[in-house]
């Protein structure tokens, strides 16, 4: 039953992940088409604005399960602007109070801080790369979630039957390895910066490989031939004695 309750959950954010990706390519081409704004906006904008402040406080509570990175950071009024983070590198993590950065404000949020040395980092409410992560969101979550409902369910309907046991353990394993390699490619994806299209470029043949490979262990689980005791023992079939 624990099976089947995951199974659900993950199917349920990956179909949420997949109605999102569409909104987020949106978003996305919007920052990049975004012009730059002519002065200083006074109110939520379509333009995007370079603003220097200075920081205030950068914790990147380390250690702290559930915690974001966050910092605040000042305006040369003295106003300040709290921001937080997906995660600490390149920029966050060498942030300290009075040092100088520059945040890139678009429809009224900080989205991107660069330090001195030029490096950038997007904050938690920058929109590139979303696209890519509620993708591989959904493939993952999509992929492991019918894969272990099935395997999760098989058990209830072949009751006693130790060959569709394991071969739904076999399926819920396979499932469980797809979603991973899913994951695996986002973060490959990520750390290399390759395009959107390259994520199922890449999970789609190895999700293939698992395909078969499931489907290969599960029939093989159905024959018999992952049995760990095949042969009956003499005490179980007496009749064997006299052969």
């Amino acid at each position: 039953m624990a099976w089947v309750l995951i199974a659900v959950l993950a199917l349920g954010v990956g179909v949420a992940s997949a109605f999102q990706i569409r909104g987020a390519l949106e978003r996305e081409r919007e920052f990049h088409a975004a012009p730059a704004c002519a002065s200083a906006p006074v109110k939520v904008s379509e333009c995007v604005w370079k603003q220097e402040f200075t920081v205030r406080r950068a914790d990147m509570h380390n250690g702290d399960r559930g915690e974001s990175p966050e910092a605040d950071l000042l305006l040369p009024s003295g106003k300040p602007w709290h921001v937080t983070f997906l995660q600490t590198e390149p920029v966050m993590s060498g942030m300290e109070p009075d040092d100088k950065v520059v945040g890139l404000i678009w429809r009224g949020q900080v989205v991107e801080v660069r330090d001195t040395h030029g490096q950038r980092q997007q904050t938690s409410a920058g929109p590139v790369g979303w696209p890519e992560d509620r993708l591989g969101g959904a493939l993952a979550c999509l992929s492991f979630g019918l894969t272990a409902l099935v395997g999760g369910l098989w058990p209830f309907f072949a009751r006693g039957n130790r060959r569709h046991a394991k071969a739904a353990t076999v399926m819920r394993w396979h499932g469980l390895g797809m979603g991973a390699t899913a994951i695996l490619t986002l973060w490959a994806q990520a750390a290399n910066d390759w395009p959107l299209w390259s994520i199922p470029a890449i999970w789609g043949p190895l999700a293939l490989l698992l395909l078969a490979s499931m489907t290969a262990f599960v029939l093989a689980a159905l024959r018999g031939e992952l049995d760990d005791d095949d042969t009956p023992s003499l005490a179980a079939n007496p009749a064997a004695w006299n052969s």
